[in-house]
């Protein structure tokens, strides 16, 4: 079959690789109804990570369970599953304290990118749906994989309470989740930092109540001017850098919760800073599998539509072009039809 490899910095490939196959008992094969390109894809595509041999690229996926190992028995072929980027067991010690992404057992997704992946560790990582969900609904579950956990568990992790102020730093695919995460808990107040048109509308779509543009102090100084010198009560990092990290915490009321998900790249933190802050921070990859059930749910009955985050939807033979796209920031993420 054809699937998708990352050669270096720029040179993403749709290409013959090998069909998945079963290795262990626990092992599923789906076939995909979409898939999509991460933000954090594009590390690696920008040369920010190194690439030492050619990587099978793609890690948020839903579709049809092809067949499974023999120890699988919470999905069978024929099953629509969706299912995190981390491979979890649901069993063990950290599972059980919700954060399955932490699994002792723990593998990260590769290969998605294709029209068929294998998925380690089926019955602790997949959540079947009640039946075959409508063509229009697979986006909208396809983002509950990955971008919708993650914004979930920014707002999550920063404690996001009804009524509270909360910041999103980043306006990229994880910090709209957020937006939209905030606003099914219930927060009164959300301040989206985006200094981009498409992005600032989609936000306010999401449910977004104010807009900054500006960055760093300057964005710094306007928050405390919207929040009447406090800080929010809650910020959720939703991009990965040094200034992003540090804005967060500036942005952050003493007492509150910085929830921080963007990869880090080079973040440092002053200790001295962060001692008189007086701010937590609560984050880390996201234990999509904990909310997975209940973020399918809300798809299902159509109270978000977190899908509407894939601004390009193209063919998936034009992976390369999607990658570009979101490089270029012509595209906030790119949806690949199978």
């Amino acid at each position: 079959m054809l699937g998708t490899m990352l050669y270096g910095p720029g040179d993403v490939r749709y290409e013959e690789v090998p069909e998945p196959q079963i290795v262990h008992p626990t092992d599923a094969i789906i076939r995909l109804a979409a898939t999509c390109v991460c933000g954090s894809d594009l590390w690696p595509y920008r040369g920010l990570n190194d690439v030492t041999a050619p990587m099978a690229m793609g890690h948020e996926y839903c579709g049809v369970v092809e067949a499974v190992g023999d120890a699988v028995s919470t999905v069978k072929p024929g099953d629509f599953v969706v299912g995190s980027f981390c491979l979890s067991d649901n069993t063990c010690p950290h599972c059980g304290h919700g954060f399955h992404s932490s699994c002792e057992q723990r593998e990260f997704m590769t290969g998605a990118q294709a029209p068929m992946a294998r998925v380690a560790l089926a019955d602790g990582t997949l959540v079947k749906t009640a039946g075959q969900p409508s063509e229009d609904l697979i986006p909208h579950l396809l983002a509950a994989s990955d971008v919708l956990g993650t914004g979930w568990y920014a707002a999550d992790a920063a404690r996001v309470q009804p009524g509270s102020t909360v910041v999103v730093v980043g306006d990229g695919a994880v910090g709209l989740m957020g937006v939209m995460s905030a606003k099914q808990m219930g927060a009164g107040r959300i301040i989206a930092m985006s200094r981009h048109k498409s992005r600032q509308d989609l936000a306010l779509e999401f449910g977004a109540t104010d807009i900054v543009a500006e960055r760093g102090d300057e964005g710094i100084a306007k928050i405390r001017e919207l929040t009447a010198k406090i800080g929010a009560d809650s910020v959720l990092e939703c991009v990965g850098t040094e200034q992003s990290m540090k804005q967060a915490i500036a942005c952050a009321r003493p007492g509150s919760t910085v929830g921080f998900v963007g990869v880090p790249h080079g973040v440092k933190i002053d200790g001295q800073d962060l001692f008189f802050a007086q701010v937590g921070l609560m984050g880390g990859p996201a234990p999509v599998r904990r909310f997975l059930p209940d973020l399918m749910q809300l798809v299902i009955d159509r109270k978000i539509e977190p899908g509407k985050v894939f601004d390009l939807q193209i063919p998936i033979e034009d992976v390369a072009e999607g990658y570009k796209a979101m490089d270029e920031r012509r595209a906030i993420k790119t949806l690949l039809r199978v």
